[in-house]
């Protein structure tokens, strides 16, 4: 199977479960599934290899963005007549429409009744945008003619919060879907791609942020500065060129959200104040940026776990993982591969990786403890974070806590050591045993743990539990 389609079993078997719903019939056979995910994620070419192997009629037409309702309506006509299995294709090879309405009577008139089909309509937000009665056009369709016939309509998106708009309360086509989310692979399903050892497959899912075009370019078993030495020869690689791409496609030219992006991602700047200063704008203008890129699913904010109350000391970050690695180290790798001095690029990265590597991976660390989490072990522990005060010092990199945002119990607090040689120290425990007390809610029953990539020096004495990156990469392994 192909690198760029590996690790979508679960996704795959979804879908496979609403066509068996259009195959079983019954009163409105139809259904609609509405499916988002950022781009290069690998959603279009799952929909592809569905469709294909589905072994029903099918039509698959990608909107352009920039383009008007007209050019929409007619591309559409063409990629059915030209490029579907529907058995009715030819009727539209020379047609058009000039109105949403009518251009969904049509397809509904070339769908067949006695036999499931399928239609994707790729990148839905750009057809919504361009007209503002696409939204009550396709609801009506669906609602008259789609619904009752044996189809699975699919209408898929990258901007992840207009996606988000066109299923919720109020809007034409709520509660009319199913909705799914196609997330980057996970760091579990990275290393099985890739042959990697689970401390490696961890380092490549930062690097990659599990976006399956960069995996592809990955070959089995490299060690992660080979592969940067490859990608870095080419000025093309997904790996570089993903991000730009991306963000020129989901950030308004005339906003001042990127400046703001690049102060978290590449400033390593998390405070109100400090990310307005290094992106030069003011507090109003920095508000209504990261009020947009929190929209758009591109930072996320974390507040200190605790038994207080830490609204006031929250910090930003990046929240997609591909773009925590390109805004830190990938966009000023660009320019020297460029430059064709891609030694000057692979210097960058192993000047930042290090220093980067220590705090992009904490949120991965959380998400699988997590998810690993509760358990017998620990059967009280229902959320994890972090902790800090407002002058970042000292910093606690994990707390188990029984709720959030205001925890009753602190059940542990930890320490995150993802260093290339050398286990968690006695030095290490020291430390983190000083830090611990200033957690509000701390005290003698709080555990002291640890998360390290390479295990626990033989003389620490103390701890709870450590997970190791064998530990960690179980929260993504089913079975």
């Amino acid at each position: 199977m192909s690198k760029i389609f590996a690790g979508r079993g679960y996704q795959l078997s979804q879908l496979n479960a609403l066509l068996d719903d259009v195959r079983r019939g019954g009163e409105g056979p139809g259904r609609a599934l509405l499916m988002r995910g950022r781009r290069r994620v690998g959603k279009s070419r799952l929909l592809e290899v569905f469709c294909e192997r589905a072994d029903v009629p099918w039509a698959f037409y990608t909107a352009t963005s920039g383009e008007d309702p007209q050019h929409h309506r007619d591309e559409l006509f063409r990629a059915v007549s030209a490029e579907s299995t529907l058995p009715n294709r030819a009727w539209v090879a020379d047609g058009t429409a000039s109105t949403w309405d009518a251009a969904f009577r049509e397809l509904a008139a070339m769908l067949p009744t006695d036999t499931p089909s399928i239609v994707v309509l790729d990148e839905l937000p750009y057809m919504a945008a361009a007209d503002p009665a696409f939204e009550g056009a396709l609801q009506t369709a669906w609602d008259r003619r789609l619904s009752r016939l044996p189809v699975l309509l699919i209408g898929v998106g990258s901007d992840l919060a207009m996606m988000e708009l066109l299923a919720s309360y109020g809007r034409p086509f709520h509660q009319r879907a199913t909705e799914m989310v196609l997330p980057p692979l996970n760091p579990a399903e990275v290393g099985s791609l890739l042959s990697l050892s689970p401390a490696d497959a961890f380092d490549a899912h930062l690097i990659t942020g599990g976006l399956p075009l960069i995996c592809q370019e990955w070959p089995d078993r490299a060690p992660l500065l080979d592969y940067l030495s490859a990608a870095f020869t080419r000025p093309t690689s997904a790996l570089l060129v993903s991000g730009e791409r991306s963000l020129a496609s989901e950030l308004p030219p005339t906003a001042q959200a990127p400046q703001v992006l690049a102060a978290i991602g590449g400033g390593g700047e998390r405070t109100f104040t400090t990310i307005g200063t290094r992106a030069g704008v003011s507090a109003t203008v920095l508000s209504r940026a990261l009020e947009l890129l929190m929209e758009k699913h591109l930072v996320t904010v974390d507040t200190p776990l605790s038994m207080k109350s830490g609204v006031k000391d929250k910090r930003y970050r990046i929240a997609d993982p591909y773009l925590r690695f390109w805004l830190a180290i990938g966009i000023d790798a660009l320019p020297r591969v460029d430059r064709g001095r891609p030694d000057l690029a692979l210097r960058l990265f192993k000047q930042r990786w290090l220093g980067w590597r220590g705090r992009a991976i904490e949120p991965i660390i959380h998400d699988a403890l997590a998810r690993l989490l509760p358990d017998d072990a620990w059967p009280d522990v229902n959320e994890i974070g972090g902790w800090w005060p407002r002058s970042n010092i000292p910093e606690l990199d994990i707390v188990g806590a029984d709720r959030a945002p205001v925890a009753d119990r602190i059940l542990f607090v930890g320490s995150i050591k993802w260093r290339d040689q050398g286990a968690f120290t006695a030095a290490d425990l020291a430390a983190l045993a000083t830090n611990a007390t200033a957690v509000p809610g701390t005290g003698a029953a709080t555990q002291l743990v640890a998360v390290s990539r390479n295990g626990v020096d033989a003389d620490v004495t103390g701890l709870a539990q450590c997970w190791t990156a064998d530990d960690l990469i179980a929260a993504w392994q089913v079975g």
